[in-house]
């Protein structure tokens, strides 16, 4: 019987063609409207980690001016001192901890007509590469030794070994990063968390790194830091002197296993901050946080507000669409009123007319959304061309937006679709009998 309704639908469709094209059109606008902005938004809200999430956790220390917080909301400073850093690192109190800050540095690629070429870098410690997960295709990070022993080893992004040594597996040979000479350990496969959360400071849809390297770098000066930096006093004279300054500028994630692991590290936090309260730094009160990727990503409000209202005025603008179809439905449906008292008349109920009319508002509603995948790819194409590498990673129409967007086509078609039905199924019979 469903087969029948559709042949009917398609012949439906077919006569009043120009009704339906205008039907199609008008669904397709709103769901690729709609569809381009919850694109964006759903891909801005998304867990960059769904599997561990819950157990990564950012570390934030009020170490800030007394007289003013760091942010209007009472939180801490997005970032951590290098000196509190440091003694957290060197603590090594959870399962996993890692301390790290953006860098950049200069390639100089062997081969006398190879030019130089910048790269962005990350300096970090060895668990960065296993509490995020960094997928490998050659060798792996290096390991806490390297570390200690402040060992000049790096990892490559794919790119980054493409352009330098063809692709081929770089593990063992040597690159020159700003003027020294590195060890290749390992070549990073394709990652790109969407957010970037392991550093929202430079940007939570940035590119990844093309490189990393130890984070004992930076205080040798090996490689040149950057990335967000802000601070409350003076900082004095010479790099030491930033090192030692209250200046917040690198990041610091622990993995924690369970909520009493999490406990005993809020507990060692707080201890350190009441012993360095006694040394006159933390002036202010207690305020330690330990908040997990979601958290986090909701305290810095990753999801921007204009996004959100931009969401909501195109789901407005689908709610018009759907009213204009409601009306042209029902013009369409009440035209048949001739035909429908006929076959009421010999036998037809209204049930089996109402599921044949819902049918082909279904259909008219899949032709629609099809369509408006198309105006959504459009959008998203249009939103790259305006804001470029700002929501470079946010364009794009993975497989669950596409069958969101069929199956949010269809359902708003067929409650489009109710009114219109209803009221062309209860036709009188015998009026439209006389009246022909």
């Amino acid at each position: 019987m469903f087969l029948y309704y559709l042949k009917l639908a398609r012949i439906s469709i077919i006569k009043h063609w120009g009704m339906s094209a205008l039907m199609i059109v008008a669904i397709a606008l709103g769901i690729g409207a709609s569809m381009t902005t919850v694109t964006v938004t759903y891909l801005m809200s998304a867990n960059p980690i769904p599997h561990k999430s819950d157990n990564l956790y950012y570390v934030q220390l009020d170490s800030w001016d007394v007289n003013n917080p760091a942010n209007d909301d009472g939180t801490p400073p997005d970032q951590v001192t290098y000196r509190d850093g440091l003694y957290l690192f060197m603590q090594q109190k959870a399962y996993r901890q890692s301390i790290q800050a953006q860098a950049n540095a200069v390639i100089e690629p062997e081969g006398k007509d190879a030019l130089p070429f910048q790269v962005s870098a990350r300096a970090n410690s060895a668990d960065f590469f296993s509490m995020f997960d960094v997928p490998f295709i050659y060798g792996s990070g290096w390991d806490h030794q390297a570390d200690i022993s402040k060992e000049q080893v790096v990892v490559l992004s794919r790119e980054t070994n493409d352009r330098v040594f063809g692709g081929e597996n770089s593990v063992g040979r040597s690159i020159k990063v700003a003027g020294n000479f590195f060890k290749v350990v390992g070549v990073i496969d394709t990652w790109q968390p969407v957010p970037r959360f392991y550093d929202i400071t430079t940007g939570a849809f940035n590119e990844s790194e093309e490189i990393f390297v130890p984070f004992s770098m930076i205080a040798e000066e090996k490689i040149g830091r950057s990335g967000n930096t802000n601070c409350w006093k003076n900082v004095g004279d010479g790099f030491q002197a930033f090192l030692d300054s209250e200046c917040v500028w690198l990041q610091f994630w622990v993995e924690l296993n369970n909520e009493q692991e999490k406990q005993e590290y809020q507990s060692f936090l707080n201890a350190y901050v009441e012993q360095q309260k006694s040394f006159g730094r933390f002036e202010r009160p207690l305020n330690n946080r330990l908040s997990n990727v979601m958290e986090w990503l909701e305290q810095r409000q990753v999801v921007a507000d204009d996004a959100l209202m931009m969401t909501a005025m195109s789901l407005m603008f689908l709610i018009v669409c759907l009213l204009n179809t409601v009306g042209l439905l029902l013009a369409k449906f009440l035209s048949k009123s001739s035909e429908i008292g006929l076959r009421q008349a010999l036998g037809a109920s209204r049930r089996t007319l109402f599921a044949q009319y819902l049918v082909e508002s279904g259909c008219i509603g899949l032709a629609g959304g099809l369509l408006g995948l198309f105006f959504a790819w459009l959008g998203l194409k249009g939103i790259d061309v305006l804001y470029g590498d700002m929501l470079r990673n946010l364009t794009s129409l993975d497989t669950t937006m596409v069958v969101a967007a069929i199956s949010l086509a269809i359902v708003t078609s067929l409650l489009a679709g109710l009114y219109p039905t209803w009221r062309a199924c209860n036709v009188q019979p015998s009026t439209q009998l006389k009246a022909q």
